[in-house]
C-alpha cells in the first residue's frame, strides 16, 4: 500500500533547527534529511539520510527527486571549507540559488525557509549585511518558480544556536560589561521548540504558501535586559554599564575574543544588532493560538554545542558586473579569453574544444585544466577542474562556476570543492589571494564593457 503522507526533505538537517524539526516530522511525513554531515540511522528508521554538497546542483536536484515540501535551514557565516574567499552574503546567494534551481528541476511544489526578522521601519538598503542577505536568500529561493514560505524569526532559543551561546558565554565570562548603544535595540526572541511547531504547522496549513510569516515569543527585550536575565538564570552576578556608542567594530573584536567565536560569524551578526526586530504582524501565531514560551524558561533548557571543524576544501566567491545582454556561457568563454591577455606575461591559454590548458610560459605541464561541462542548467556554466600542477587528486568534483544572479544585474564566479597541491600554508598567503586579485581585476574588465 503506497505510502499516502508527504516527502519532506530538510536541507540543514544536522544544525540545531533541523534535528529538533527532523524529529517532529517523524511519524506525519517520509522525511529525508539533507546534510554534509550525519549518518544513516541517526534519527531512526523512518528517516532517510542524504548526504549531500549543497554547492552542487546535480548533488541537489537528485536528493530533491519525489520531494513534494523542502525545508531550507541553510547559512554559510561558518564556512565548511578550510579555506573560503568569499563574503558571507555571496555564498549564501550561491547556496539559495543552487537550492531554487535543484527544487525547480526536481518538481518540489513548496519551500519552506527559515529566515530573519525584518525592522519594520528601514528599507533595503539601509539593512545590515546580514539581513540585506537573508531577504536576498529568500528571493533567490523563490527566483525559478517554486512557492515559498518565509518564516522570519529573530533570536532562536535552543541548543546548539551560536547566537545564544555567545550571548551566554559573554555573560559566563566578563563580570563586567560596558554595553554599547546596540545593547539597547529591541528584539523578540522566540523558542526552539516553537519554532519548530510553527515550521511544523505550515506543511499542513495552505494559507502559509506563498506568505511572509513573523514569528516570535511572548518577550520583547533589549539585548542588555536578555544579558541580565541570563546572569539570573546562571545564578551569576554582573555588571553592566551602557554608553551610549555603536562602535561594531570594537564590538566584534571584544565578542570574538572573549566568547572564542570566529569573526566571519560574529561580524555580521553584530552588525545587525543596530536594528530593532521585533514582529509587526503576528498573523500566524494568532491562527495557531501559539503564544511561545518565555525567554527565561527556554534559556534556563538550552545545552550549547560547540561548531563542527572545518574540511579541508578551498572555496571562492565573487560577484562581478554583467554587460548587457551576455549570459552565463558568454563570460566563462570571456574568462578564458581574457586571462592570456591580462597575464599575457605570465600564462597562456590552449583550447580544444570545451578542454582549456592554463600553462606558464615556458612550461608544458599545465597548471590547470578546465573542462566545459556538458547541458548544466540554464544561466549556469560549469568549468571542471580535470587537473594540473596546482590542483591534487581527491573526493569531490572541484570546478569554476559561473552563473547570472536571480535579479539578472551581476554574476556570481565560484571555484567549488578545490583541493590545492601546495601546503596549506603556503596556499593562504600565495595561491589564494592572487585568485581573488585575478577575480577582482575580471570584474574590473567586464565593467569597462
Amino acid at each position: 500500500m503506497r505510502d499516502l503522507r508527504p516527502r519532506v526533505a530538510v536541507a540543514g538537517a544536522s544544525g540545531f533547527v533541523g534535528r529538533a524539526l527532523v524529529e517532529a516530522l517523524v511519524g506525519r511525513a517520509e522525511v529525508v534529511a539533507l546534510g554534509r554531515h550525519g549518518r544513516h540511522g541517526e534519527w531512526g528508521p523512518d528517516v532517510r539520510f542524504v548526504r549531500f554538497d549543497l554547492f552542487s546542483i546535480e548533488e541537489a536536484a537528485t536528493a530533491l527527486a519525489g520531494v513534494e515540501v523542502a525545508y531550507y535551514l541553510v547559512h554559510s557565516m561558518l564556512p565548511s571549507a578550510r579555506l573560503t574567499q568569499a563574503r558571507f552574503e555571496d555564498l549564501d546567494l550561491l547556496l539559495a540559488d543552487n537550492f531554487g534551481r535543484a527544487a525547480a528541476s526536481a518538481g518540489v511544489q513548496r519551500i519552506i525557509y527559515l529566515g530573519g526578522l525584518m525592522p519594520g521601519d528601514c528599507d533595503t538598503t539601509s539593512l545590515s549585511a546580514h539581513l540585506r542577505s537573508r531577504l536576498e536568500v529568500e528571493r533567490a529561493l523563490a527566483a525559478h518558480g517554486v512557492e515559498v514560505t518565509a518564516v522570519r524569526a529573530g533570536l532562536v532559543v535552543g541548543a546548539g544556536g551560536s547566537s545564544l551561546e555567545m550571548l551566554v558565554r559573554l555573560v559566563r565570562r566578563l563580570p563586567a560589561m560596558i554595553c554599547p548603544r546596540w545593547t539597547r535595540s529591541k528584539t523578540q526572541p522566540i523558542a526552539l521548540e516553537d519554532v519548530v511547531e510553527i515550521l511544523r504547522h505550515c506543511l499542513d496549513d495552505p494559507e502559509t504558501a506563498g506568505r511572509v510569516c513573523e514569528v516570535g515569543g511572548p518577550d520583547v527585550l533589549t539585548y542588555r535586559e536578555m544579558m541580565e536575565e541570563t546572569a539570573r538564570v546562571l545564578g551569576r552576578r554582573r555588571f553592566f554599564l551602557t554608553v551610549p556608542l555603536f562602535t561594531p567594530g570594537l564590538s566584534r573584536l571584544w565578542v570574538s575574543l572573549v566568547t572564542g567565536f570566529p569573526r566571519q560569524l560574529v561580524a555580521p551578526l553584530v552588525q545587525s544588532l543596530r536594528h530593532p526586530m521585533v514582529v509587526t504582524d503576528p498573523w500566524l501565531q494568532e491562527r495557531m493560538g501559539l503564544r511561545g514560551r518565555r525567554f527565561s524558561d527556554s534559556l534556563a533548557e538550552a545545552a550549547l554545542a560547540e561548531p563542527a571543524p572545518p574540511s579541508p576544501t578551498a572555496r571562492s566567491v565573487q560577484r562581478v558586473p554583467r554587460p548587457a545582454g551576455r549570459d552565463a556561457e558568454w563570460v566563462a568563454a570571456e574568462y578564458l579569453r581574457w586571462l592570456p591577455r591580462a597575464l599575457g606575461a605570465f600564462l597562456r591559454v590552449e583550447q580544444d574544444g570545451g578542454r582549456s590548458r592554463i600553462l606558464a610560459r615556458g612550461s608544458r605541464r599545465p597548471l590547470l585544466t578546465l573542462v566545459l561541462r556538458k547541458d548544466p542548467q540554464p544561466g549556469l556554466a560549469v568549468l571542471d577542474v580535470a587537473d594540473g600542477s596546482l590542483a591534487a587528486p581527491g573526493p569531490g568534483s572541484p570546478r569554476l562556476e559561473f552563473r547570472t544572479t536571480p535579479d539578472g544585474r551581476r554574476f556570481l564566479v565560484a571555484l567549488e570543492d578545490f583541493r590545492p597541491r601546495l601546503p596549506w600554508g603556503l596556499y593562504s598567503v600565495t595561491q589564494a589571494p592572487l585568485h581573488r586579485l585575478v577575480m577582482a581585476a575580471f570584474g574590473r574588465h567586464l565593467a569597462r564593457l
